[in-house]
């Protein structure tokens, strides 16, 4: 039975809605009147008298349903939310200052920072001049000076401090100024011309894209029988340096290659100087053999020239000379099981074909922020870079590793050498100089790990900095004496390494680490606005777009990028004029996250004999010893002062930006200088308890 209708209410409620609205329109009382005679007559017609109420009730509902309640308990939300984010916030913060806090303490107690040297010491030298001027420009400002500045000419009417500062104005006008604004020009065409490079390899990848442009094999593995002869011998080579966490990852990779077991041998060739990881390897090679695989342990007693000497040494056995090429791994690397026969096709027919490169993939990208930023530069690098240079003019640097070469061409250009610590480089360009071309395979990706620790990452970068300048020195007449055009000629000593390996690292450390937080305090030589913000922002997007899943990350890519210039230039600066460390080569340290997991994804048939189970005799004791032996070396995350240092002179050029209200220079320079200071305290990449 329905309710009947409450008459009293409804008079009550009109004559309230009549009071408020008295202001308004005359049409708003006439509706009032007509609903309040409608609900009178309600016995008679009381649905038309709920129409009519409810189309007044419609226009007024938010006015009834926001109640002094109700607006207490949404303020009342708000206010929690709030202080949920602020207290979030001073968590996040106050965390970031402990941990600070505890590595500087862990310095103090004698942690060694890391390695000095005289480049160190002219940017501590910098920071203090920098520090200096700030404290004068501060007493400038507090007087006025910034705004009516003290002249010389009437230096009779002139304190002290006003003469100094005067002074102070016309050296800098006259004597520091000029020579900063000719660099600055210098460092801007150099800046441009690289960006144009970069643009260029751009559109040169964006034509291969739309013009589906690659190598095609003349013949191809498909799953028709094909006799022994159709496959030649292959050897594999997996070099290793105390690689106790991936050891087994890139042997039994290696191992279950779909390739003729007798058209295979696998090189194992281990320079370890741990005798507990030299037993683990040996067995694990052991294990193999058990299963019929051709696979050869090899340690050398003299271990000289790193790498390179030991792929020398390898290529020295008599049984090489029964080969035609030979596929070379790093211990971190795990190529699919088909890779052979996607690689080895393209040497048929082709004889001037001395290398086939493909590309990395990396297992754990999405570990951390390093490895994100990480992943951009090699994603450009591989799919702008190499597939480019690859195509219009068969030649790029190989990359050490996932790569198959023509052993005749290693041969002809003298093999390996020890002279550099990038052998990979060096025997590329070589090989190019004596006419051998390159192809490149974008799509044939192989597995690998990315460096997770800052430390790992800034040894990498050092190598990969220093060699091509040791490199470049040496064979600098070599490549203007060859028989080579002078196109290859140009392209070899301007393009890969004068404006990629030393142009880049050499602008992008004094354009925005010296040069823009000197502009600050010398005013009169002026940096564009377009230089320091637009132009890399472009760039920028260049770069991430190979990895377009990374586009959140462009901010902190660039930050980094500018952050990383310190160690590449002096890298760079090691390797030109061989300064100590630039032949220091320290392996760069592994996690293991390409596990078993993706071993086991290799073969299905095969699975079971992949799995990490050490059935030998003494073996998992022997495990054990070595873990309980690694566990006892204490890791810490590290300072960099060379980092730290920069940092506060960008946060003192910030400052002194503030004062003059440059707004772009500043929030460059603040941001600059606080990623400087996130990665001087080692916060960015793997964080150890």
């Amino acid at each position: 039975m329905s309710r009947p209708p409450n008459y009293e209410f409804q008079e009550w409620w009109n004559k309230q809605q009549r009071d408020i609205d008295s202001s308004s329109s005359p049409s708003s009382s006439a509706a009032s009147t007509t609903a309040t005679t409608t609900a009178a007559a309600a016995s008679n017609s009381s649905h038309i008298a709920v129409e009519i109420q409810n189309h007044d009730d419609h226009r007024r509902h938010n006015h009834r349903t926001r109640t002094p309640r109700q607006l207490s308990f949404y303020l009342i939300l708000k206010l929690h939310q709030f202080l949920l984010s602020l207290s979030s916030l001073f968590s996040s913060t106050f965390s970031l200052l402990r941990t600070a806090a505890r590595r500087i303490s862990n310095r103090r107690r004698g942690q060694t920072l890391a390695a000095g040297s005289r480049f160190y010491s002219l940017i501590k030298l910098l920071l203090v001049l920098l520090f200096t001027l700030l404290l004068v420009e501060i007493v400038a400002f507090f007087k006025g000076w910034h705004f009516e500045p003290p002249q010389l000419h009437k230096a009779e009417v002139l304190g002290f401090v006003e003469l100094v500062y005067a002074t102070w104005l016309r050296v800098r006008a006259e004597y520091l100024a000029p020579p900063l604004q000719s660099l600055t020009n210098v460092c801007i065409v150099l800046f441009l011309v690289q960006s144009v490079d970069r643009a260029v390899l751009m559109l040169g990848c964006l034509w291969i894209k739309l013009r589906k442009i690659k190598p095609v094999p003349l013949m191809e593995y498909d799953g028709n029988v094909r006799g022994l002869e159709d496959y030649p011998m292959v050897l594999v080579q997996i070099p290793m340096c105390n690689e106790r966490e991936v050891y087994q990852n890139s042997i039994g990779a290696v191992c279950v290659l779909d390739w003729p077991r007798e058209r295979m041998l696998v090189q194992v060739l281990d320079d370890s100087d741990d005798p507990d990881v030299q037993q683990l390897i040996k067995a694990e090679c052991q294990k193999w053999q058990q299963r019929g695989v051709r696979i050869l342990y090899r340690h050398r007693l003299i271990r000289t020239g790193y790498k390179a000497g030991n792929l020398k040494s390898a290529m020295n056995c008599d049984y090489v000379k029964d080969y035609e090429f030979v596929a070379i791994f790093d211990a971190d690397f795990q190529p699919a099981q088909d890779f052979l026969k996607k690689t080895i096709p393209y040497f048929k027919g082709n004889d001037d074909l001395g290398l086939v490169q493909t590309r990395w993939a990396f297992v754990n990208k999405d570990e951390n922020l390093l490895t994100r930023l990480q992943n951009i530069n090699l994603s450009f690098h591989f799919e702008v870079e190499q597939q480019v240079n690859g195509v219009f003019i068969n030649f790029f640097g190989f990359n050490g590793t996932a790569g198959v070469w023509r052993i005749k061409a290693l041969e002809e250009c003298g093999g390996w050498s020890e002279r550099t610590t990038v052998e990979d480089m060096d025997v590329a360009v070589r090989a190019h100089l004596f006419g051998w071309k390159f192809i490149f395979l974008n799509d044939v990706k192989c597995l690998c790990e990315l460096p997770e620790s800052y430390e790992a990452y800034k040894k990498q970068q050092h190598r990969w900095h220093s060699g091509p300048m040791q490199l470049f020195r040496m064979c600098f007449m070599e490549v203007i004496r060859s028989k080579v055009g002078w196109t290859k000629k140009f392209n070899m000593i301007f393009l890969f390494f004068l404006l990629r390996k030393l142009v880049l690292p050499f602008y992008s450390f004094t354009l925005f680490c010296i040069i823009l937080p000197l502009t600050m305090f010398l005013p009169e030589a002026h940096l564009p606005i377009w230089v320091v913000c637009y132009v890399p922002g472009f760039m920028s997007v260049l770069n991430i777009l190979p990895a377009p899943q990374s586009f959140p990350f462009i901010v902190p890519y660039l930050l980094f990028e500018n952050t990383m210039s310190v160690t590449k230039f002096n890298a760079m600066i090691t390797g030109l004029f061989r300064f100590k460390g630039s032949y220091e080569w320290v392996v760069t340290k592994k996690s293991g996250r390409s596990s078993e997991a993706d071993l086991l994804g290799l073969s299905e048939k095969e699975s079971e004999i992949i799995q990490r189970s050490s059935s030998d005799p003494g073996l998992e004791d022997l495990n054990k010893s070595s873990m309980i032996k690694k566990s006892g070396k204490v890791k810490r995350n590290r300072l960099y002062r060379k980092e730290l240092a920069l940092a506060f002179i960008l946060l003192t050029a910030s400052v002194r930006s503030l004062l003059s209200a440059q707004g772009v220079h500043f929030y460059f320079l603040l941001f600059q200088g606080i990623t400087f200071l996130v990665v001087g305290l080692d916060l960015i990449g793997e964080q150890v308890s």
